[in-house]
């Protein structure tokens, strides 16, 4: 048996030498020391032995093993070595090229606008109120005093779902769910995606509105003007003109679109502001008593104002933006702008 370990050392010594890859050198391991191993096929003999002879024998399997593994783990290092070298070799970098480098992600022109327009509206006081997307025709318009028969509702260009159900047109409905949930005092902007079915330069199919509600005893459109007025001069600029012309929504009366004077001629008159001196930049209103019937709120003690913009063109006024679609389009040119 002595003999035996002392050949088997001898082969596993010549084999370990001669394995050119790691996966040869763990295959020459499990032939020796694996559970069918030639070391361990040896040591079942020594049931057979004397026992005077079983020490001496198992003290020199012992010396063989750990002999195999410290020529094993020399060999599986130079091995490792080798390999690493033969790498280093062959993925050569060339130091003098230029460094690539990460572009800094940005935000997008309406989510600057969005967020800049929330947090003025914050300052005075206004909580921000969310609603789905994909809307009911209640909230979308029957609550807004704009029944089915109602010939409003061609101005809205909508998107139907079904009879009932409507991709929302306007942001209106967040004031609604938002007065249903309780009794006034109401200060809300409500921003959001809305559509419309209108494609050119100036209008998408799918596009961005901010709209505020206050309802509160004893508002005033006085009240409605002081906020809309502080609005464009905190955004656009103290020097700013501001006027209020007559309209009409179904939802508020009296109604009024909001001008502001041209950011490009200074109401000199140009091609942007039709030579009138003057950009329409969102409608407003008294809050109609019949929309407080619609939420169960008391006309005769209540009272408020509402008010819409879309983000899109307050973008294009802020940017000096010639054509819609471009905040649309993902032109990294474009984008990387702001």
């Amino acid at each position: 048996m002595k003999d035996k370990l002392e050949q088997l050392l001898a082969t596993a010594t010549t084999q370990i030498g001669e394995a050119g890859t790691e996966a040869q050198l763990q295959s020459v391991r499990v032939s020796v020391l694996g559970k069918k191993g030639d070391l361990t096929d040896i040591m079942k003999g020594m049931r057979d032995l004397s026992p005077e002879e079983r020490p001496q024998v198992g003290a020199l399997a012992n010396e063989v093993k750990d002999r195999f593994e410290e020529l094993f783990a020399k060999r599986l290092d130079a091995l490792r070595e080798s390999d690493i070298a033969q790498r280093l070799s062959q993925e050569k970098i060339d130091i003098t090229l230029p460094g690539s480098t990460s572009v800094a992600g940005r935000k997008h022109p309406i989510t600057l606008v969005t967020e800049e327009i929330t947090e003025l509206f914050a300052s005075m006081g206004f909580g921000v109120a969310e609603g789905p997307e994909v809307e009911q025709d209640f909230y979308n318009f029957e609550a807004l005093n704009i029944p089915k028969d109602h010939p409003a509702r061609d101005m809205q260009d909508t998107f139907y779902v079904d009879d009932e159900t409507v991709l929302r047109t306007h942001t209106s409905p967040v004031q609604i769910r938002t007065m249903l949930k309780g009794q006034p005092p109401v200060r809300i902007i409500a921003p959001g995606t809305v559509y419309r079915r209108d494609s050119d330069i100036t209008h998408s199919p799918m596009f961005h509105q901010v709209e505020g509600l206050l309802v509160d005893k004893n508002v005033t459109f006085g009240d409605l003007k002081g906020i809309l007025t502080t609005f464009v001069h905190e955004y656009f600029g103290k020097n700013i003109g501001v006027r209020f012309r007559p309209s009409f929504f179904p939802f508020t009366e009296p109604s009024a679109e909001v001008d502001m004077q041209c950011v490009i001629c200074k109401g000199k008159g140009c091609r942007v502001c039709s030579q009138t001196g003057w950009l329409e930049i969102l409608g407003s209103g008294m809050v109609d008593p019949e929309v407080f019937k619609s939420v169960d709120y008391d006309p005769t003690v209540y009272s408020g104002f509402a008010f819409g913009m879309g983000i899109e063109r307050i973008a294009m006024l802020k940017y000096g933006v010639n054509d819609l679609r471009l905040f649309f389009e993902n032109d990294v040119r474009f984008l990387r702008q702001f």
